[in-house]
């Protein structure tokens, strides 16, 4: 178990070590994991990551930097969660999670907008945060298919931050959250 500095575990908080040798669940820097939940086997947490009380995290979830985890929630077994993502609270979460946006839904995890106050608190210019804007909707509510608003955010709304959404979708190995 590899723990970085900086980081805040509350009370009755369990963090599983790797299950083999050689393999490790690692945690970064700066990250607050509130009371009552569990990061099991083989995780990767990145920095700067909020994990709400009773929150349960299966393993060999990867979640990246700046997430936030609501409470009461479940996170399947080798999901992504991207950077900035916002999961809002009791959902289920058996799919990748994209970057930037906001997730919910107890039932099915659908797509809720941009996680405009993470952005603004990250320092995005409206630029940035405009281009995101457009790149969920070619995603989320064109009607294209995925591969195709994928093409489309490449091809029209290009930058480090819509690029490394495109990355993250085509690297998903059990889909994403679309509706």
């Amino acid at each position: 178990l590899k723990i970085g500095s900086d980081n805040k575990i509350r009370e009755h908080y369990t963090i599983s070590r790797g299950t083999k040798p050689e393999t490790s669940t690692t945690i970064g820097n700066g990250n607050y994991i509130m009371t009552s939940g569990h990061i099991a086997h083989n995780c990767v947490v990145g920095n700067n990551v909020v994990v709400a009380s009773c929150a349960l995290v299966a393993g060999y979830v990867e979640i990246e930097d700046q997430a936030f985890i609501s409470g009461s929630l479940g996170i399947h077994q080798f999901s992504r969660i991207g950077r900035l993502a916002m999961v809002g609270g009791m959902t289920r979460v058996n799919m990748d999670v994209p970057p930037f946006f906001m997730y919910e839904g107890a039932a099915k995890m659908r797509p809720r907008g941009l996680n405009l106050v993470g952005l603004r608190r990250a320092g995005f210019l409206s630029r940035q945060i405009d281009l995101l804007k457009k790149a969920y909707k070619a995603l989320y509510r064109s009607g294209l298919p995925l591969e195709a608003a994928l093409r489309k955010i490449e091809a029209e709304l290009a930058d480090e931050n819509t690029l490394h959404l495109v990355r993250f979708v085509r690297a998903s190995k059990r889909g994403i959250c679309r509706e």
